[in-house]
């Protein structure tokens, strides 16, 4: 029998950060959903907001990758977390660690980081409205609320392939059954198919099954997480209805966006003929403390380029200041910083930056 259940409760907390991990627990949620359940190997608190998110650091095939995963547990039960991941076809991480991640495996984690989260919004009332796997911060959300009995009214409508597919069905169940202010309502897209019993709202999430469900949903805090067309869906109804969009938040992350993709190379291209004007006297110093190196650039290049041309890996997933994995220490000079959440006003006042989105107005000594 082992000792390490008598081991002094620690009070020693995590922040946003790197942090090594183990796996203790694999849950199969659905048929192609799981759960993955992290501890570290010594008792650590991990408090974060109900509805941020950590990105993982992994190698595959020698390859490394980093990816973000919502946090779906609660940080009411603080001596772990965890993340559920579906299983994607053709989706080199999601298939990865449905194969691969066993308890007992290592990995570190960046975070936690996000501004999508229920403590920055409080409200009396909110409406969660979630598709597929992008149940899992609202069931953060929903953990936290019932854990700490809040006094909020929480009205949930989850949109799923089939009864079969629906995430964290019976615990969800278990949960609006017991308190009288929870309202779950369950559709199942697959209205001509679905091959199982179901009772149920059936098809696609419209206006008038959203008012029949709850009546008061522009009088709501909303939540939104799942598929873009899903969200965008959401969006119109409430648009057109007039609903005001500063009391709408969803969770976006993943892969940079077309759009953005195409503004960055315009700029690049723009960059690239200006570069023959820029006089030497104008670059920037950016030296980097940790490894005595240092380089000249441009104005306008962020600090994770100037890394990069002197070899120096930040470790970087989003590009965009979304996942917050490329913080590093600034301990000397300013920078403009364009995030998207992806760091803590607390991290802004300790010196952190983001290297990915932070671009020097002046000489900078970075911590790395």
């Amino acid at each position: 029998m082992t000792m390490n259940f008598f081991n002094p409760v620690t009070t020693q907390t995590w922040t946003n950060g790197r942090h090594s991990v183990r796996c203790v627990k694999v849950i199969q949620e659905t048929w192609d959903v799981r759960t993955f359940c992290f501890m570290a190997e010594q008792p650590v608190l991990f408090f974060f907001k109900p509805g941020q998110f950590v990105t993982l650091e992994l190698e595959i095939d020698n390859e490394p990758i980093m990816r973000s995963y919502t946090i779906s547990s609660s940080p009411s039960i603080p001596y772990s977390f965890s993340i559920t991941v579906k299983r994607v076809p053709g989706g080199k991480v999601s298939n990865w660690l449905h194969e691969n991640l066993k308890v007992g495996d290592e990995l570190v984690v960046h975070g936690p980081v996000g501004n999508f989260n229920s403590i920055d919004f409080p409200a009396d009332k909110v409406l969660f409205l979630s598709g597929g796997v992008g149940i899992t911060p609202l069931m953060s959300m929903t953990r936290w609320f019932f854990d700490t009995n809040a006094n909020v009214d929480v009205e949930f409508i989850h949109s799923a392939r089939a009864p079969r597919d629906v995430i964290y069905h019976r615990e969800l169940v278990h949960m609006f059954s017991r308190i009288p202010e929870f309202k779950l309502h369950i559709v199942c897209e697959n209205k001509d198919d679905i091959g199982e019993a179901w009772a149920g709202y059936r098809g696609y999430l419209t206006q008038p099954m959203l008012e029949l469900m709850v009546p008061d949903f522009l009088e709501r805090e909303i939540f939104c997480c799942g598929p873009t067309p899903y969200m965008n869906a959401i969006k119109n109804i409430l648009r057109s209805n007039g609903f005001d969009m500063s009391h709408y938040h969803e969770e976006s992350f993943g892969a940079t966006p077309l759009d953005v993709r195409e503004d960055v190379l315009e700029l690049a291209e723009q960059a690239e003929a200006e570069a023959e004007d820029i006089d030497y006297a104008d670059l920037l110093c950016v030296e980097f403390a940790g490894s005595g190196k240092s380089v000249r650039i441009q104005p306008g290049e962020t600090v994770h380029a100037a890394a990069s041309k002197l070899g120096l890996h930040i470790p970087k997933a989003c590009g965009m200041g979304i996942c917050g994995t490329c913080r590093v220490g600034l301990k000397s000079g300013e920078v403009d910083m364009d995030h998207n959440g992806g760091i803590t006003d607390e991290d802004i006042e300790e010196g952190y930056i983001l290297s990915c989105c932070s671009r020097p107005k002046g000489n900078l000594v970075v911590d790395f």
